[in-house]
């Protein structure tokens, strides 16, 4: 398909005229290095189609020198015709005073021209400027070299996989199904609160999800250096669209009537700690951690998964954000995948991690990991976490820099993110995995320091 097929409207809440726009029109061309890099794409046109060709887009970087070009060409028509009426205007006062009527008013006539003409050549710049802006913020991430190619989750290809899924004397069921969930998951008081896909949890369900969440921090904060942080689930567009989930997938959050959106994950707010900022190289890597409320749509799911929590409005996951130098962020990327596994395998959850293919790879991702953990009620593994890097993607719409050294020139960060992990999905896990033939649960004993040394849930839902 052409990109311009693809393009949402225009950006609103950008500031001035656009993303660029600034009052010189000569100044537009300064700015016209986020995102993409549009001196890559001038220099190297058929490189970047190939690699928007992997993400199934043609025509691209014709559709984005087009603009480019009509945007610089209006910059210099401008700034020929403000040379111009500066010129008329510095002649103007000596027509008057050598008496000559029609040369001073040839010459105002001129200088009022021209500043008609150089107004109409900035907003001209400006609306190339703001429909360039649109463009380039449509654009995916360039895939890295080892991703693989595949149209879709059938061709992802498995890295590696842990444990050996358990061999049950009896059909397992999933986890809504479960006698020990009966008193303690209820989906018809959250319709009635909320509407579909929603959960109220209670009792020993409540607590084992509150406790698998301080697991994950605790470890990942006591354990894996990572830093804590509370955040705001309520944030200004810009930090939407620095992390890119605006403009293209502005269906698939909420936003409220003041203009502020609903987080889908706590990459928006940990990731925009470094927007328009400029890192001392001695305070890289940053790696942050946070356990939040986190709102999707789900635009386009209906159908899928609509029984039990798999797949929820409002749900938890604990995120880890990691802002590195570049040279640091491919080791980075295995490190935060090595502990997001390492929380299953505390909790004896059984797991595959996979590498996505160019068509299943997000909007924002270089290169994306997820690791899938075992369910035995649907008899499949199902993602918990999606682990990415996406190099200088989001950093470039953030203007996110770091100076290498001292008085060197500001280069831009890499940033990566990762669940650490999906609450709700693994207390689904753990339900499931530890599901016994009366109903009860026998919880992981890694757990017990959480949950005041209870080891299982009973069939009458309670914590023993």
């Amino acid at each position: 398909m052409s990109f311009a097929d693809t393009l949402p409207g225009p950006i609103s809440g950008f500031p001035r005229a656009g993303l660029f726009a600034i009052p010189h029109p000569a100044q537009t061309q300064a700015k016209a290095k986020t995102m993409h890099d549009i001196r890559l794409i001038r220099d190297n046109p058929d490189a970047f189609d190939a690699a928007m060709a992997r993400r199934g887009l043609s025509g691209v970087s014709a559709e984005v020198l087009a603009l480019d070009e009509a945007r610089r060409s209006a910059i210099t028509q401008a700034e020929a015709a403000q040379a111009e009426a500066n010129k008329a205007s510095k002649q103007v006062g000596a027509a008057k005073a050598s008496g000559n009527e029609a040369e001073f008013e040839r010459l105002r006539a001129l200088v009022a021209e021209k500043k008609g003409e150089t107004a109409r050549l900035s907003d001209e710049a400006k609306a190339k400027d703001a429909a360039l802006a649109t463009l380039l913020m449509g654009l995916p991430n360039i895939l890295a070299d080892d991703v693989p190619e595949g149209a879709d989750e059938d061709e992802n290809v498995e890295i590696r996989r842990w444990g050996t899924p358990r061999a049950f004397d009896f059909t397992p069921v999933e986890h809504y199904q479960l006698a020990a969930t009966q008193s303690g998951l209820n989906f018809e008081l959250a319709a009635k609160l909320s509407g579909a896909r929603f959960a109220v949890l209670s009792g020993a369900v409540a607590r084992l999800h509150r406790a698998l969440a301080q697991f994950m921090l605790d470890t990942h904060v006591n354990e894996n250096g990572l830093t804590e942080a509370i955040t705001p689930v309520l944030v200004r567009e810009e930090m939407m669209l620095g992390t890119g989930q605006l403009p293209k997938f502005g269906e698939d959050s909420y936003k409220t009537e003041e203009g502020w959106w609903l987080i889908p994950t706590a990459e928006v707010t940990l990731t925009n700690f470094v927007n328009g900022e400029v890192v001392e190289a001695g305070d890289l890597p940053m790696r942050y951690v946070a356990h939040t409320q986190c709102f999707r749509s789900e635009a386009g799911s209906a159908g899928k998964d609509t029984a039990g929590m798999l797949r929820q409005h409002q749900f938890e996951k604990v995120e880890m954000v990691s802002i590195t130098r570049p040279d640091e962020s491919e080791a980075e990327h295995e490190a935060m995948t090595r502990r997001a596994e390492d929380i299953l395998e505390r909790l004896g959850l059984p797991y595959r991690t996979v590498r996505l293919c160019s068509g299943d790879t997000g909007f924002g991702a270089r290169r994306t990991h997820d690791i899938e953990v075992w369910l035995p009620g649907q008899n499949s593994y199902r993602e918990i976490s999606s682990v990415s890097t996406t190099g200088d993607f989001q950093a470039r719409r953030m203007n996110a820099r770091f100076r290498p050294e001292p008085g060197a020139k500001p280069e831009f960060l890499h940033t990566l993110n990762g669940s650490g992990l999906a609450v709700g999905r693994c207390l689904i896990a753990v339900l499931e995995n530890g599901q016994e033939e009366d109903g009860s649960v026998t919880l992981p004993a890694a757990l017990a320091p959480w949950i005041g040394g209870k080891t299982r849930i009973t069939a009458e839902g309670v914590l023993a």
